[in-house]
């Protein structure tokens, strides 16, 4: 097996640095001792993707959020689901994820960030939620590792009952929160379903080929 080329580093605002690392054609991300992405396993990042905008079939000019770009598998996914009207806003808490997809990592961004349906934020997601009541059709969550953040502390105020209203409330009638976790989690299943959704829980595998680790993508619709 190859060795593990490091690329370059980004530091995480409030704390925290990434890393980014080549083996071979693969791109790797991580932080501390934990793998967080590989461009290796994007099946059920592109699931996140997929699955969403099926449940807004029939939608004229959907407005979907997304929130983290990644290695920009779900975006690129949207963009392949979605008609010329849509709009994608993407909100990316790391400059660095951003230079990386714009640098090492051009040929996997594909130009998706070009893309004229696509509004790219550099800031945290949960700013951009607060201050978009009524706003998006479908918000796309893949921050950190799920409802148990890793990478940043303040991820915590996304899944929480008061992270959890204001994603309610920056949705349209009927528009749907969907959240990437690495594992299940029936506390956070429970708390979506308080917070006065409607809970559809989808186990996908890490792989495109469906091989790999079981992830798992909750689809909570607003009322």
């Amino acid at each position: 097996m190859k060795a593990r080329e490091l690329i370059d580093t980004a530091t995480v605002p409030g704390g925290g640095e990434l890393r980014l690392f080549r083996r071979g054609g693969d791109f790797i991300i991580a932080i501390g001792g934990n793998e967080l992405m590989s461009s290796r396993m994007s099946g059920s990042e592109e699931a996140l993707a997929a699955m969403s905008c099926a449940r807004l079939a029939g939608r004229k000019a959907p407005h979907l959020l997304i929130g983290g770009y990644g290695m920009g598998f779900t975006l690129r996914a949207a963009l392949a689901e979605l008609g010329p009207d849509a709009k994608i806003t993407v909100a990316e808490l790391v400059p660095g994820i951003i230079d990386w997809a714009r640098g090492p990592m051009a040929e996997l961004a594909a130009g998706a960030l070009d893309d004229p349906r696509v509004e790219l934020v550099v800031g945290d997601v949960a700013t951009v939620i607060a201050d978009g009541r009524g706003r998006y059709d479908a918000i796309l969550l893949d921050v950190d590792n799920g409802p148990d953040a890793l990478t940043h502390e303040a991820n915590d105020r996304l899944y929480s009952a008061a992270g959890l209203a204001a994603a309610k409330a920056a949705l349209t009638r009927g528009g749907i929160l969907a959240i990437w976790s690495a594992a299940p989690d029936a506390r956070f299943t429970r708390r979506l379903a308080a917070a006065g959704f409607r809970v559809d829980e989808v186990g996908v595998r890490a792989r495109s080929n469906g091989k790999g680790a079981r992830h798992v993508i909750w689809f909570a619709t607003a009322g």
